[in-house]
């Protein structure tokens, strides 16, 4: 009795750890050119949910902590307002943490900031957003009316700050 009661906890076990992640070679690519976004929703950092709204023209993606990083401490030397004047929103991908770290220290630290933060938090999500993209660099999707226009990535703060204030 004994050992059937310990292999069932055994197998539920490796049950629970087993990997649900998707294989990005089954999902569709989110950002694509000519795609629309109108659909996109996304928590902020206080976990409000948002959807993207027409007036948006430039979508920030940062799918590495360094990017990430480099993102947040440009926008925290803005004005609060600066991602809302540009008609632009930034979204940070931090589904790779463990998710002891992203309660503990990112999801708090991303509370810290004036700026809005949409967040990915969820690995299989995040693939959809990742597929075709170079998760290395900032990813700026440029929108007309909610639809891509235009996929572009940039390393540095200018570069940055270039696409967000071009008209």
């Amino acid at each position: 009795m004994k050992n059937l009661v310990f292999g069932l906890l055994l197998s539920l076990v490796f049950l629970g750890c087993t990997s649900k992640e998707v294989d990005p070679k089954d999902l569709e690519a989110k950002l694509v050119v000519q795609q629309s976004v109108a659909a996109f929703v996304l928590k902020d950092q206080h976990q409000k949910a948002h959807t993207i709204p027409a007036d948006t023209t430039t979508l920030i993606f940062a799918f590495s902590k360094d990017m990430g990083h480099t993102c947040n401490d440009f926008f925290a030397s803005k004005e609060d307002t600066y991602l809302n004047d540009n008609h632009s929103i930034f979204v940070a991908d931090v589904s790779g943490a463990p998710s002891i770290i992203r309660s503990m220290f990112i999801m708090p630290g991303l509370k810290d900031f004036k700026h809005t933060v949409l967040v990915i938090d969820d690995k299989n999500v995040a693939t959809g957003y990742k597929v075709g993209m170079d998760t290395e660099k900032i990813v700026i999707v440029s929108l007309d009316n909610n639809i891509i226009t235009k996929i572009t990535t940039v390393t540095t703060t200018q570069e940055l700050a270039n696409a967000i204030e071009a008209k």
